[in-house]
């Protein structure tokens, strides 16, 4: 899989913003995130797809307001943006959404340097102001910041998304990613000086696991649980809009303990037939389901969509070794992911196959690829070949095994640990209240 298999979800027509008029270029996938533009030019709504094409699409919306509610219902989308360029603009809009949809954040389209735009975006109570005579890296940070104040905007799922990268496939993430999978389905056992939680019994789908097994080679963690299915990552896809309670508990492939596991197609071809936003839309269906979703992306090769995936979860573990191909490997990956929006504060390393005896400390592994170290598991290859010779997993089959002791040390920080990635910092002085208090007349703020 040297290419992508998801196809780019389309809105507004756009050009990667690498990709000059005439040239050619891969194209850049939209992001997950949905936006409504009111607008009577479409050459504003183009400007804004290209400069919101790596978070999201923006779709266009009606002035009307009961119909443009409607269509909030409908897709959902994390932000509104009216344009005051526009005759057609409502002035009450951005009130009526307030009371309706309290969690959609209104953002005014204009030009700073037209007054009569900026003074009727003022006028109505507009969260931000998007100036379409700035850069459209300009545009892309203001949004990003307006969602990072706007905490209602993206409401938390009942369940949290874990989600494990591998910079290549033999790098033990598949394996890691069922360990972590079966092990969290499990009753937390209790701990010395404190009472033991609550937890699912297995096969409770509101408290219970679920295993996205979209690493690469494909489908090898459904064979390390042991089954076999024909419902696939895709075919969720499909039935997005029919996914309930009763199809994830007839559909879904299971291990004996309970934990769900859904894989890719046995064709990996069905990929291309699906959109990022649509695979990442499944991902957080799936939240309502699941308290836990582990989602492997080892070895995936089309980084667009492992930045898409990653970015809708709580928590990215970045699996690496102690080889040189793997530090080397996973260097890359990060500048790959840095590039798509996934920052390295996201981030938190695991340094798998760990041994002690390798000569490459799991801190000096850390340092070199600038990310926090999470855990290290140590390198028991002949204790998991054995217990797979058994038809086991070794978390299963050796509970005081340094391995399973690891990743259970790892369950245990998901289960007791806050997911939410960090705030994006704010910028000092925002250019929207600058705006505004010029308009106003008020002085110059701190």
């Amino acid at each position: 899989m040297n290419r992508s298999h998801l196809r780019p979800a389309t809105g507004f027509d756009t050009l990667s913003p690498d990709t000059e008029p005439g040239g050619v270029a891969e194209p850049v996938q939209a992001g997950p995130q949905r936006y409504l533009l009111v607008s009577a030019d479409d050459a504003h709504g183009a400007w804004l797809a290209r400069a919101l094409l790596r978070q999201g699409r923006v779709l266009p919306a009606v002035t009307d307001t009961q119909a443009l509610e409607a269509q909030i219902a409908r897709h959902g989308p994390h932000a509104v943006f009216l344009d005051f360029c526009s005759a057609e603009v409502v002035q009450d809009v951005p009130r009526a959404l307030a009371q309706r949809w309290p969690g959609v954040p209104v953002l005014g389209v204009g030009r700073a340097g037209q007054p009569a735009s900026l003074l009727a975006a003022l006028r109505a109570g507009v969260h931000d102001f998007i100036d379409l005579d700035a850069g459209e890296d300009d545009a892309a940070h203001t949004v990003a910041q307006v969602l990072a104040r706007q905490p209602a905007a993206q409401a938390a799922p009942q369940g949290r998304t874990v989600a494990l990268l591998g910079a290549r496939a033999g790098l033990g993430v598949t394996t890691l990613a069922v360990s972590l999978a079966l092990l969290l389905q499990q009753p937390e056992p209790p701990r010395r000086g404190r009472a033991a939680r609550a937890t699912a019994s297995p096969g409770d789908e509101d408290h219970g696991v679920a295993l996205l097994d979209l690493g690469l080679p494909a489908r090898d963690g459904l064979l390390y649980c042991d089954i076999d299915n024909a419902f696939s990552f895709v075919d969720g896809v499909r039935n997005l809009r029919r996914l309930d309670r009763t199809l994830v508990q007839s559909a879904f492939a299971r291990h004996a303990g309970g934990a769900a596991v859904l894989p890719l197609p046995a064709a990996l071809g069905q990929m291309r037939e699906i959109s990022h936003a649509d695979a990442v839309s499944l991902i957080r269906r799936l939240s309502d389901f699941f308290a836990f979703q582990i989602v492997d992306l080892g070895g995936f090769s089309p980084v667009e969509f492992v930045a898409h995936a990653a970015r809708s979860a709580d928590r990215v573990f970045v699996v690496c070794d102690q080889s040189i191909g793997g530090v080397v490997s996973t260097a890359a990956l990060l500048r790959e992911l840095e590039a798509r929006g996934l920052p390295a504060q996201r981030l938190a390393l695991v340094v798998n196959q760990f041994d002690p005896q390798a000569g490459l400390p799991a801190a000096d592994i850390a340092q070199r690829l600038g990310l926090p170290l999470a855990r290290v598991v140590p390198a028991r290859r002949a204790a998991l070949l054995a217990a797979a010779g058994r038809g086991e997993m070794l978390v299963h089959a050796a509970r005081s095994d340094p391995y399973t002791q690891a990743v259970q040390a790892l369950a245990r920080d998901l289960r007791e640990g806050g997911c939410a990635p960090p705030p994006l910092a704010p910028r000092r002085g925002g250019a929207w209240q600058a705006l505004k208090n010029r308009m106003l007349g008020r002085g110059r703020t701190a």
